[in-house]
């Protein structure tokens, strides 16, 4: 067995290193070199006895091993340790004056190699060395670990301030509702219901949660710019004249100019540019056809005319649902979309009346949940 660990008392260092050499009188003028620098040694005689120091939970910085040794010899400790323990560097001792030796040693992972006899300060420098690459790998690694908790942390603190900005956003278009709502109060509730339905309907066809918010946000909008168009029209009781309804038909552009500016309804102004364009292109203000109409805008002229069919107005009571998808899949290829017709037949008729129930009660809330209510989308 290896001598017992011999430490100096006046150890300037709690750097531990093991000397592994299968001659004694090697290892002894070795660790007497290093314990008088102020490291503090153990030894071994072998690298199996190496092995068995290791495993016994002592801990080293460095190993400075003999390359040929009996029983097993350093390029095989060094194969044995070098995965077990990666932290602690490991220098390669050999009398072998072959270059070959040693940086194949080098390549199996020793850090360097030292060729007997060596000086005490050829010695201590190697060592100083070892132990300063590891002090900054391992400080490096810290760095590292630091830095991916602070980004981490930084991450998240910013997709929360987005989190409350859009937020924030939602409920100043909550507002614009309102206000809306109380210049035309025909329209009350009615943007919220088109808004869930369309939302309702994106989902069905698998849009990401990203379009669904641009769609939501110009659902929701698409009657702003009525608040441009003189209450003597908007609220006038009888028929409007034909310069009234060009006034009137305004609203879309008024709208779409209201919110092209705002960076984050830009997407959602073109919504509302096109919510009363047709599929056959006999919409209004820029009479677009199919696809040149934004996919949200296809998808809330199902919803609108969902909307308006199955509530009351002064002049009917509110049809039945099943009314308003035979309406609907009348005009399918006219005024709405095919591919969106038949998502929408698909989908049964509870998700619209529980969405409406939940609306007239006030337990919808506004714009996107990311997970939508097991009631409100049954069957989706």
């Amino acid at each position: 067995m290896a001598p017992p660990e011999k430490v100096p008392h006046h150890s300037m260092s709690t750097e531990r290193i093991l000397v592994v050499d299968d001659e004694e009188a090697i290892r002894e003028i070795v660790s007497s070199m290093l314990s008088a620098a102020g490291y503090r040694c153990a030894q071994a005689a072998s690298g199996l006895q190496a092995l068995n120091v290791l495993e016994s939970g002592q801990e080293f910085e460095l190993m400075l091993s003999d390359l040929m040794m009996a029983e097993m010899d350093g390029v095989a400790l060094l194969e044995r340790t070098k995965e077990k323990y990666p932290d602690m560097p490991v220098i390669m001792v050999t009398a072998v004056h072959d270059i070959s030796v040693a940086l194949a040693a080098i390549r199996n992972g020793a850090y360097d190699y030292l060729l007997k006899p060596f000086e005490r300060e050829q010695l201590l420098a190697t060592v100083r060395r070892a132990l300063e690459h590891r002090r900054l790998k391992l400080e490096n690694r810290a760095y590292q670990s630091n830095l991916e908790s602070l980004v981490a942390a930084r991450t998240e603190q910013l997709r929360q301030a987005m989190s409350d900005l859009e937020r924030s956003y939602d409920i100043t278009l909550e507002a614009l509702g309102d206000a809306l709502d109380l210049k035309d109060a025909e329209t009350e509730g009615h943007s919220k219901r088109v808004t869930a339905f369309t939302i309702a309907i994106a989902r069905a066809l698998g849009l990401s949660s990203q379009e669904i918010r641009v769609i939501a946000r110009g659902a929701f909008l698409h009657d702003i710019g009525k608040m441009a168009i003189p209450d003597a029209i908007l609220r006038k009781p009888g028929k409007l004249t034909e310069d009234e309804q060009a006034i009137m038909r305004e609203h879309a552009y008024r709208g779409y100019q209201m919110l092209r500016k705002i960076p984050f309804l830009a997407e959602a102004a073109e919504i509302v540019y096109s919510h009363q364009e047709m599929y056959d292109g006999s919409g209004y203000p820029r009479g677009l056809k199919g696809d040149e109409i934004p996919l949200g805008a296809r998808l809330f002229a199902i919803a609108d005319t969902l909307d308006a069919i199955t509530s009351d107005r002064p002049y009917r009571a509110a049809q039945t649902l099943s009314a308003a998808r035979e309406e609907i899949k009348k005009w399918s290829g006219r005024q709405f979309d095919p591919k969106a017709v038949e998502i929408f037949v698909a989908m049964p008729d509870s998700i619209w009346a529980d969405l409406r129930r939940e609306i007239d009660t006030q337990s919808y809330r506004f714009a996107y949940p990311q997970k939508p209510s097991a009631k409100a989308t049954a069957g989706v």
